[in-house]
């Protein structure tokens, strides 16, 4: 304990003892319900600080505190007018309760707990809804951040910041209970997480509603990650849920929203033909805390991406930390040399460059020229926490017309708002990997989506019956990749005789194919939802708000901010320029004595002996660290030694730019053999070369079929240039390749 430099839970009194959270589940739109529960055990009343992580695209919509048999609920405010009466009330001696957003990141929440009273519990509720979003292998992920990881802060800002304990997870002194109901229109086949669950229980006998809970005993020693499967989940939907009875019609919550979620099935003959052009650009975050496994399996992840990549192409290789490295002052062609040169860099970066300032290097990137009809594709690896992600988000999205962004959150607690917010508004796509996961089938997945052509000439056309008509809250959707689900929410105004059905229609182009995807829905709106498409709508309308302000000056600027002020209290959901503020004016007795500040203690996932990072301390709800402060979150030496490398990568390491390989003694070890036995089965009139090529995909195929999300793409390379030899002998060569491994891998399987 001493080495890490940490006050213990004894030392300081922690005010907070449990935490319960109940997650309803609807189709993909998630209703999380938190209560904290407080008690003040020391003799003077107590103001506790909590800071905790919120999914970044997350609509809070309920706010309130029982203090005894008292429930104050919360109202939203302008958030300068909200501290204000939050300072008055404990100046006054009242309880007062404040929740706010961060200025720099829209996932990071404080919780200020004003005045309670020696001996005093208090009961916080806190209810959120959000989009799940759609993972690589179609599960819907919900996240439960138990950790608030240090941000840090960009050299050179001045924001002041308050200070957090940081302990190791197994003295956190509270417990977490953890329940989710789930309902669909189509069965729920399982629900899975890094944490022991108990057994899935179905609530009726179609299987379209179930509950699960976190097994007794829980930790909270990592973020609660849940993947929720459905039954045919591609069906694109129209949902349509009433408006709240109370609110004026014609207002966004007295009106009927709709929300439409797409999943476009694009031809069969455009998937298959891979665009053979684009400009690579990775960037790959070298900061401290991506030491050990984690720049390992980068550096594993970049070797494949490399093999990869289409001849003809483009690419260069940025890393980060404190500083930015670039491997070519510009993107180089890709070819033999290029890419041996760039995998030498590889092999030798490191977790070396100190912090995570990712805003430079983008700079510099959009600096460079586009490279004409090679269009731009930007894929991003971070494990960090950065405290200026509105900064980047808004960088990204200037950018959006000149390439596509695919990120990649590396690790638990990797800022949901900065992975999902640069791949929304670069057009591409998120993948979070976290826990035991491999980095290399999510990265390989979004290279498929990169070498997918681009869709363009999108639009969206509405037709419902005579009298009603309906306004987008959404931004146009600008990117749609194959299986991934887009999101549409509109208002509906006014009232139809008619039948009660609307029809949308989403047409696009793809490679030159003219499209369409269809959707018929009853416009009879679902009651008693608890406005869970409602307050997603407000957020969806107060996020493109927001941007637009920053992109404003003067009085527009004022105009929007006013505009956004006013809808997030009309809708009850937070924004950037808001805050959830409860004061209880109570019996009228005034506490007494001065108020002592506690800050609640977050769980650390490292245990490694450390030092403390120092932390500046001042009111902002936000963690940073200043420069230098935090070089590495873990020494080299506590890491487990790496194991030699896996043989695929081994031989994934010896495929040419071109997609053969040479016949070799690397190669013959890297498939198990010696020389000999490689060299002797050959058919005479085969070249060496194609040979080599043809013994490694039925190695491939036959030994590693578990892992063909990672080599597909090579692969095909490969098979590409077999193609192009017009080898002869190509069966006698697959028969004589069985032979040699023991296999029964038929030709066509191999693509030839």
């Amino acid at each position: 304990m001493n080495c890490c430099g940490l006050l213990t839970a004894q030392k300081e009194p922690v005010p907070l003892k449990s935490v319960e959270v109940e997650l309803e589940v609807r189709a993909h739109v998630a209703t999380v319900v938190s209560t904290l529960n407080y008690e003040n055990k020391e003799d003077k009343p107590l103001e506790a600080v909590f800071v905790f992580p919120l999914p970044g695209d997350a609509a809070v919509c309920h706010f309130s505190a029982k203090i005894g048999q008292t429930e104050i609920v919360a109202e939203v405010k302008e958030k300068q007018k909200a501290r204000e009466e939050y300072d008055d009330a404990l100046s006054s001696g009242q309880q007062a309760f404040l929740l706010e957003e961060s200025d720099q990141s829209p996932d990071i929440f404080s919780l200020s707990v004003g005045s309670l009273r020696p001996g005093e519990s208090a009961s916080i509720r806190l209810e959120y809804v959000t989009e799940l979003a759609v993972q690589a292998d179609e599960g819907l992920r919900f996240c439960l951040p138990a950790v608030l990881n240090p941000r840090y802060q960009p050299r050179g800002s001045e924001d002041v910041c308050i200070q957090v304990t940081s302990v190791p997870a197994s003295l956190v002194p509270y417990s977490l209970s953890f329940s989710a109901q789930v309902s669909s229109p189509r069965p729920v086949s399982k629900v899975e997480s890094n944490c022991p669950l108990d057994a899935l229980q179905y609530l009726n006998t179609e299987q379209t509603q179930a509950t699960v809970k976190l097994a007794a005993g829980h930790k909270f020693d990592r973020d609660v990650e849940l993947l929720i499967y459905y039954k045919d989940a591609h069906q694109p939907t129209a949902v349509v849920e009433a408006g709240q009875a109370s609110a004026k019609p014609g207002t966004l919550m007295g009106d009927p929203v709709v929300m439409l979620s797409l999943y476009p099935e694009f031809p069969q003959a455009v998937m298959s033909s891979v665009t053979s052009c684009g400009e690579f650009v990775f960037l790959l975050d070298r900061s401290g805390s991506m030491g050990g496994a984690r720049i390992k399996s980068a550096r594993d992840t970049l070797l494949l991406l490399l093999k990869s990549l289409p001849m003809g192409c483009y690419f260069n290789i940025y890393s980060f930390g404190s500083s930015y490295e670039h491997i070519f002052p510009k993107s180089v062609e890709y070819s033999q040399k290029t890419m041996e040169e760039a995998l030498k860099k590889v092999e030798e970066m490191g977790a070396d460059l100190g912090g995570t300032e990712i805003l430079t290097p983008l700079k510099h990137i959009y600096s460079q020229p586009c490279i004409p009809s090679q269009p731009r594709q930007l894929f991003v690896f971070t494990d960090g926490e950065v405290d200026n992600t509105k900064e980047v988000i808004n960088l990204v999205r200037k950018n959006s017309g000149s390439h596509r962004c695919f990120s990649f959150g590396i690790g638990e607690g990797a800022s949901s708002a900065l992975i999902n917010g640069l791949a929304k508004e670069g057009g591409g796509h998120a993948q979070f990997i976290t826990g035991t996961d491999r980095m290399q089938p999510k990265v390989m997945q979004s290279l498929r989506f990169a070498l997918q052509p681009a869709v363009v000439d999108m639009s969206v056309k509405w037709d419902l019956p005579k009298g009603v008509s309906v306004t987008a809250l959404s931004p146009p959707i600008t990117a749609l990749f194959q299986g991934q689900r887009s999101l549409v929410y509109g208002q509906l105004t006014g009232q139809s005789s008619e039948a009660a059905e609307g029809c949308v229609t989403v047409k696009y182009s793809l490679a030159g194919h003219p499209s369409q995807n269809q959707v018929h829905f009853s416009l009879t709106p679902a009651e008693d939802t608890g406005l869970p498409v409602h307050r997603l709508a407000a957020r969806t309308l107060i996020r493109s708000l927001e941007m637009e302000e920053r992109e404003r000056k003067g009085e527009q600027e004022e105009g929007v901010k006013k505009k956004v002020v006013e809808l997030s209290v009309q809708s009850g959901v937070s924004s950037a320029f808001t805050a959830f503020i409860a004061v209880n004016k109570g019996d009228g007795e005034v506490i007494q004595g001065n108020l002592v500040r506690r800050n609640v203690p977050t769980p650390r996932m490292m245990s490694c002996c450390m030092p403390m990072p120092q932390y500046c301390k001042s009111f902002s709800p936000v963690i940073h660290l200043m420069d230098n402060c935090y070089q590495s979150d873990v020494s080299e030496s506590c890491l487990p030694k790496q194991p030699p490398r896996d043989p695929l990568l081994q031989l994934v390491s010896l495929q040419k730019a071109s997609g053969c390989w040479v016949l070799d003694p690397a190669l013959a070890a890297a498939l198990g053999k010696t020389s000999e036995e490689v060299e002797k089965p050959k058919p005479a009139s085969v070249n060496q070369e194609v040979w080599a090529t043809i013994l490694a995909l039925i190695w491939l195929h036959g030994f590693k079929m578990d892992a063909q999300e990672e080599w597909e793409l090579l692969a095909m390379k490969a098979v590409s240039w077999l193609r192009a030899q017009n080898a002869p002998c190509v069966t006698e060569c697959v028969e004589a390749g069985n032979a040699l491994f023991g296999c029964n891998v038929r030709k066509d399987a191999l693509g030839l």
